[in-house]
């Protein structure tokens, strides 16, 4: 396969699976904002949100203080934010459209179609009432586009490379997700066995579609230990690290090529560190120092795998 079709395949997925993440954390952060705190609590937790998502400064740049609506606007339909829900879905469109001769057709149109959709949402179309059914929508067009991946396309390099793209970027999301809460908490181990607020860990674990996984994997109260556990350490649970690192060790081997064994050994370390890694060595070190090894560790490991397979230095 040309460098250049993967390199459109995998940030088509990339864009795709990180639209659905910045919903996902946006629509837990306006459900909590929507329970009894004062106006400092929400704007401290809008803050967190545009640092975890690495878009703090920019954000600060262009609109200054931090307000729940400037926030969400800046991050769901900015046009001036590269990295807002808006752009991820143009750039995920932009990219299938340069690869059409590779996408079946159901592909291509379910892609083009989310973009010429999200038009119509917007800061100056929508009510506020209307934000979660936004964020639903943009998870439904993401679980649509890979439904119709997954059931039209050619079992190929094509496939492998748009998964690999899927799974390294849920990956960096599911960490990011994690650390906005564990980062708080600091180290304080006395506090992984206790019941967490119940309404604050719900919301975590329906973040990321793991509400009623969780209730049937530990039937029982949910507290700190058993979340990272499950969202790290569970190779069962769809969106754990485990299982999206299982994924990309998978397709970096059928995708192999002469320079790419040293991106390879990377990935089977870090998997290996989840396959045989206990909770209480994470804890250990520390779920918030963890996550950020972890997430420069993700980084590493895209980058190489953009100087094996990919176009280096291009704009998507």
């Amino acid at each position: 396969m040309l460098s250049r079709t993967a390199d459109h395949l995998y940030w088509m997925a990339r864009y795709t699976e990180r639209a659905e993440n910045l919903a996902r954390m946006m629509d837990v952060n306006y459900r909590m904002s929507l329970l009894r705190q004062d106006e400092e609590g929400v704007r401290q937790r809008w803050s967190t949100m545009l640092t975890i998502v690495g878009q703090y400064d920019s954000y600060a740049a262009a609109r200054g203080a931090v307000s729940q609506s400037a926030a969400i606007e800046w991050i769901a339909w900015s046009r001036d934010n590269p990295g807002s829900i808006h752009e991820c879905l143009r750039r995920a469109r932009e990219n299938a459209h340069a690869v059409r001769g590779t996408l079946t057709t159901e592909t291509w149109e379910t892609l083009n179609a989310t973009w010429l959709e999200v038009q119509r949402f917007g800061p100056t179309h929508r009510p506020d009432q209307d934000l979660s059914s936004f964020f639903e929508w943009v998870k439904f067009r993401s679980h649509l586009a890979r439904g119709v991946i997954q059931g039209t396309m050619l079992r190929n390099e094509a496939l492998k490379f748009t998964w690999l793209g899927t799974y390294l970027e849920r990956a960096d999301n599911t960490a990011r997700i994690l650390d906005a809460k564990f980062e708080p908490m600091g180290s304080a181990a006395t506090d992984w066995d206790a019941a967490g607020d119940y309404y604050e860990w719900s919301a975590l674990l329906r973040s990321v579609s793991a509400f009623q996984i969780y209730r049937r994997v530990y039937s029982d109260r949910i507290t700190p230990r058993r979340v990272a556990e499950l969202l790290i350490l569970r190779d069962a649970m769809p969106r754990s690290l485990l299982r999206c690192l299982t994924q990309v060790r998978d397709t970096l081997e059928v995708v192999a090529n002469e320079q790419s064994g040293e991106t390879e050994r990377r990935a089977g370390e870090i998997h290996a560190s989840l396959l045989y890694g206990r909770i209480d060595d994470v804890l250990e070190v520390g779920i918030h120092a963890w996550l950020l090894q972890f997430l420069d560790r993700i980084a590493d490991l895209g980058q190489r795998i953009a100087q094996d397979f990919l176009v280096p230095a291009t704009t998507h």
